[in-house]
């Protein structure tokens, strides 16, 4: 038997829960009673009560003439409308393998054992998203695969072939990663068989049928769950074979009984660097600017000095930024017990004085680290490269050293606070609130508005007529804010065109010295080798994610100029979702209306309640479009590096194919030669994409706001005497005061909020 759907089960769920005043209605609709509900979930689900109620209602009229029948099915569909499925927040964590990521995540889902700890770092290609199982009481997991049978073939036969390359410039990093993984899925020594000798083998079947069949998880037991997921995201060097992580592209895990942390949120473990196939860096772009907030993870003895964080942190800003939706970026420290107390004594030449207090010396000396550490973060955010520091400034950030061990572990040197494992979970679960809310709010709201809608068509305002310049009003309206959308996207348009020409002009004039001291001849730079890792790099279209240097992207160095001089403009116009000021463009859009808001147009009833409905047609409108300009906005962004790219293929491919004495210098000159020819070109045609792209956008906008505002006023021409519906004016009444509760309650909530911190 098929499984219900998650969504009823949910909403049958807290339905339960609900006090006895709505299971005692007397009514397939709401009576109208005052109901204290406490949590947004409660209103939420005694909304989509009420509305699956008018639903049922609506369907059960008999009446089957034309008009009625259109209307109808408008209403039902608007209604279905208000259920679809919604994005997750998703947090992006970073951190090299060993740096406790895994025991970071299982402390704050609160389950020692659900992520395998072990690990050798072979699995960093691997994306592992954590979410809330709200299905059932099961662990679960979900193995989304990178390749498909045939792909796996063709990539096998292209790491034979870096493992066959026994020429003086072999890339020996491409090599290792090659051998690791061949032994990991097949088996010691499988490196040095033939590829037809290992098509022979029992386990080349096996796999080859793993590829063939989706595969799924599910447990009851963590630990048990753990085991059998381990081999999809991680890697042991002291047994190779059968660790699955070569094929996997992102596993899933969903975990039950955490619906307050993780309902509308992913964690998600982006991957690190040191692979060798070309599609996991795009998934990794991708992935990153998804991002709603960002970890850093360190443990805290490296916190400080690692150049890993900062390099990510570096080479990703303008992914998350201008070319994501990043909000916030957090630093966290691990291991903070983790600790040798007279040897950090010494190292920081502290006095036993100096830590005396109500704790014994180790617990001071944790807490004396994570003082010092946190504020050697925050020193170093101040004095980041000003380009850098600028695209920081949009984001909100914070300091957390934690202790997942600690946590774990009753009667230890730390409080169960002091952890601040309790801390983090405290921010998954005010994101969470807040997403909540937002749907709730977003939802009563909606059904208010097709409410609305058919109180127009109730027996007590059926009688009254509609002014036909009422309707005419709302069309005139609609063409003036489809001007009104015009001037605002010239106005834009003609800001970033400057911003554009002058980072063209100042591209053709440095971007060849740019390239040469960045990447391509950087006086700094160790070349010892370095020869096998620029050839990887131009057999991976410019980029590539190397162990020893960490991310080389010669796309994005080439199209630094561009970005800094059009990075000020762009994120006035597109800030970050929760920070949109005066001048972006979607608080102008959220401006735009075709009701004119004036006391005496609410005078009439049927005037009252066609404002009402088209007003959350409006708002559901600009939501979805809200989403639509981020993603148009991460595409314009990245298209200046995709084009830089797209131009740059045919100087990638020469200079892969150099070969023998005198390699690097060959390559090196390729590329600043291809530099040197395209520059003009290529910077003029990614600006011209970038317009293009803007000038797309704008079309999308207007054909939105045209199409749905027009289809919002067809049901008021369906306004006869015979087309009745409801009287739903109680169940207006209702979502009213849900609606003024959920206002109530969120400006309870941040006055408590500010009192808190005026306090700390």
């Amino acid at each position: 038997m098929d499984s219900p759907d998650p969504k009823r089960r949910c909403v049958r769920h807290a339905e339960l829960s609900l006090s006895n005043n709505i299971a005692s209605a007397n009514s397939p609709l709401t009576t109208g009673t005052a109901i204290a509900l406490d949590t947004d979930m409660d209103i939420m689900v005694k909304t989509k009560q009420i509305m699956e109620n008018v639903k049922i209602k609506i369907q059960a009229i008999k009446n089957k003439d034309h008009p009625m029948t259109e209307l109808k099915s408008y209403i039902v569909d608007a209604i279905s409308e208000m259920d679809e499925d919604k994005k997750k927040a998703t947090i992006g964590i970073f951190g090299k393998s060993g740096n406790g990521k895994s025991s970071l995540l299982n402390a704050v889902l609160g389950k020692e054992d659900l992520l395998p700890l072990g690990s050798s770092g072979a699995c960093t290609a691997v994306i592992t998203q954590v979410e809330a199982n709200l299905d059932d009481s099961n662990y679960k997991a979900e193995i989304e695969l990178l390749f498909s049978k045939e792909e796996w073939e063709k990539e096998l036969q292209d790491l034979f072939r870096v493992l066959s390359d026994k020429s003086e410039d072999r890339d020996d990093e491409m090599f290792r990663a090659a051998k690791e993984k061949i032994t990991a899925l097949y088996g010691d020594d499988a490196d040095k068989k033939t590829l037809e000798t290992l098509k022979s083998d029992e386990k080349f079947a096996e796999i080859s049928d793993f590829l063939s069949n989706p595969h799924k998880i599910s447990n009851s037991e963590s630990s048990e769950f753990a085991n059998e997921v381990a081999c999809y995201i991680e890697c042991s060097v002291t047994s190779p074979g059968g660790w699955y992580w070569p094929l996997v592209k992102r596993v899933t895990i969903k975990v039950p009984n955490c619906r307050e942390l993780l309902e509308h949120i992913a964690l998600t473990d982006l991957p690190g660097t040191g692979d060798i196939n070309t599609n996991r860096n795009d998934i990794w772009k991708s992935e990153l600017s998804k991002c709603f907030s960002v970890w850093i993870v360190s443990a805290i003895n490296r916190a400080s000095t690692d150049k890993d964080p900062w390099g990510i942190l570096k080479h990703c800003i303008k992914d998350l930024g201008p070319g994501g939706e990043c909000e916030s970026i957090n630093f966290i420290c691990t291991k903070t017990d983790d600790i040798n107390p007279p040897a950090y004594m010494r190292s920081s030449r502290l006095t036993k004085e100096q830590i005396s207090g109500s704790k014994d010396p180790t617990a001071e000396c944790i807490l004396h680290r994570n003082d010092s550490t946190k504020k050697i973060i925050k020193t170093k955010l101040e004095s980041l490269n000003p380009g850098t520091k600028k695209l920081m400034e949009k984001f909100s950030t914070d300091v957390f050293t934690v202790s997942s061990k600690a946590f774990f572990t009753p009667n230890t040197n730390l409080d169960h606070t002091e952890t601040e494992i309790p801390r983090l979970q405290e921010v998954l679960k005010s994101i969470n609130k807040s997403k909540n809310r937002e749907l709730t709010r977003n939802y009563v709201n909606a059904a208010k508005g097709v409410l609305h809608l058919i109180q127009f068509f109730s027996p007590k305002t059926n009688q009254e007529t509609v002014d036909t310049k009422v309707l005419e009003d709302l069309k005139n309206n609609l063409t003036e804010a489809l001007k009104e959308i015009d001037c605002l996207f010239d106005k834009f348009h003609e800001s970033l065109d400057k911003c554009l020409s002058e980072g063209v002009e100042k591209s053709v004039r440095l971007s060849v010295a740019t390239a040469q001291t960045e990447l391509i001849k950087p006086d700094a730079r160790d070349n010892n080798g370095f020869h096998q890792t620029l050839k990887a790099l131009c057999k991976n279209r410019g980029c590539y994610k190397s162990k020893k240097w960490g991310i080389l992207d010669l796309n994005e160095c080439l199209a630094t100029h561009m970005q800094e001089s059009l990075n000020e403009e762009f994120n006035d116009i597109f800030p970050p979702v929760n920070a949109k000021t005066e001048k972006s463009l979607q608080a102008h859009l959220d401006g735009v209306s075709i009701i004119q808001r004036d006391n005496t147009s609410c005078r009439s009833t049927v005037l009252h309640h066609i404002q009402n409905f088209i007003i959350t047609r409006e708002n559901k409108l600009k939501a979805s479009l809200s989403r639509k300009v981020v993603d148009k906005k991460k595409e314009m962004y990245s298209s200046i590096a995709t084009m830089i790219q797209k131009k740059m293929s045919a100087g990638y491919e020469k200079a892969t194919r150099v070969k023998g004495k005198g390699a690097l210098e060959k390559m090196q000159n390729i590329l600043t030669r291809t530099i040197e020819s395209l520059k003009d070109e290529m910077f003029n045609d990614a600006k011209t994409e970038f317009l293009d792209l803007f000038k797309t956008l704008k079309l999308y906008i207007k054909d939105a706001f045209d199409n749905e505002l027009k289809r919002s006023m067809e049901p008021f021409h369906y306004k006869t005497g015979k087309t009745t519906l409801l009287d739903v004016s109680r169940e207006i009444e209702q979502l009213e005061r849900f609606a003024e509760q959920l206002s109530k309650t969120e400006v309870t909530e941040q006055q408590g909020a500010e009192l808190t911190e005026e306090h700390m």
